[in-house]
């Protein structure tokens, strides 16, 4: 398996390492464990070893018609050093992925994929570009990434930090930029649904910076995090995993993703077309909140029952919430889907447990704009 330049790091701290898309990561820490964390996360801040991540640069004259192409959000809104959330699609309507694009100007972008989809991903995109005007690098083996994210995050990246964090806007990033003197990019966003940053360094550097973030956030209650704790935090906050939420079969629209679809965008995108005729024809199946009444904890895949016991869809990612001390589930369901307090049942070991219809995300924190 691959390792990060953390590895080590992990091992001395008690991390319990698991094979994570062919990646030797944590999935917890001995000392801690899922529960702690994420709550250390919610309350103070975490540090989260995220260089299995994919980093694409895309450059040339024809760099923002292309891209433009592939995604279905409008990078011709943006300005330099803004990131976007954007998802890339199938011309089914599927997605192929989600990503976020750093624009540096309209002939340079930075694109950040799942570490899952790195592959695949970089296949997408040379099968799709064009004979000239744009030239793509992938450099995600040469670039370290990690996240520190909660409410005191801000606090312990000024500490070591060449500029005041606090200037940093939501969504935006900082090109260049040096953390306790190393060279580096730095994005206000994160996966947890709390404010903080992702710091990319050269590889060889991760190890350095993540001492110096861990030395710099003891007196702030800092903890390194493991995959299981991104996991939860992530769904409680409703972002969307690739292969749970979003699939081949599961379109940005009928995940509920629509606001970052621009079905009238100039150009079009691939996929555009299937998906446009959707929101103007309506939705065959939608996904929603549950929160669990009777006593089980839901998983991806499970059955997802109507009143009637017919079954009517699956869970897209269950499981348990530290934050509201509860079991939630997104569920993938036909349409018409019941409305916020209606219920559903999500079948566990053969018995249909009862969950009521809530407003997503569970948990909703606010940004630092």
């Amino acid at each position: 398996m691959k390792r990060t330049p953390m590895y080590e790091k992990h091992v001395a701290a008690g991390g319990r390492m698991v094979d994570f898309g062919g990646w030797e990561l944590p999935v917890q820490y001995e000392s801690t464990g899922i529960k702690t964390e994420h709550l250390t996360v919610r309350s103070k801040a975490g540090l989260f070893d995220v260089s299995h991540m994919g980093e694409i640069t895309v450059e040339g004259r024809g760099a923002q018609a292309w891209l433009s192409s592939l995604i279905t959000n409008d990078i011709t809104a943006m300005h330099d050093s803004q990131v976007q959330y954007n998802i890339m699609c199938t011309e089914t309507g599927g997605v192929v992925d989600d990503l976020l694009v750093y624009r540096y100007s309209p002939d340079k972008y930075l694109l950040v994929v799942n570490a899952a989809n790195v592959e695949k991903d970089w296949e997408w995109f040379t099968a799709h570009l064009p004979a000239e005007g744009v030239a793509i690098e992938n450099l995600s083996a040469k670039t370290a990434e990690v996240a520190l994210q909660g409410p005191n995050a801000e606090a312990i990246l000024a500490k070591i930090a060449d500029f005041d964090p606090s200037s940093l806007k939501f969504f935006h990033f900082r090109d260049p930029a040096t953390v306790g003197g190393i060279p580096a990019i730095v994005s206000r966003t994160g996966y947890t649904g709390e404010d903080g940053f992702e710091i990319y360094v050269d590889w060889e550097k991760g190890g350095e910076l993540w001492d110096l973030l861990m030395e710099a956030g003891k007196e702030f209650g800092l903890l390194p995090i493991g995959l299981g704790a991104r996991d939860s935090l992530r769904f409680e906050a409703g972002l969307p995993l690739c292969g749970h939420e979003y699939t081949e079969t599961i379109g940005p629209l009928e995940a509920g993703y629509g606001f970052f679809v621009k079905v009238d965008k100039a150009g079009g995108f691939i996929g555009q077309p299937v998906l446009k005729h959707q929101k103007e024809e309506g939705l065959k199946h939608r996904t929603v909140a549950l929160r669990l009444e009777d006593k089980g904890v839901p998983r991806h895949g499970m059955d997802v029952a109507n009143a009637e016991g017919r079954v009517v869809g699956h869970v897209t990612t269950g499981g348990y919430s530290p934050s509201l001390d509860a079991n939630i589930a997104s569920c993938y369901v036909e349409t018409p889907a019941p409305a916020e307090g209606e219920h559903l049942w999500i079948v566990i070991r053969d018995k249909p447990k009862q969950g009521v219809v809530v407003k997503r995300p569970f948990y909703a924190k606010s940004y630092k704009s």
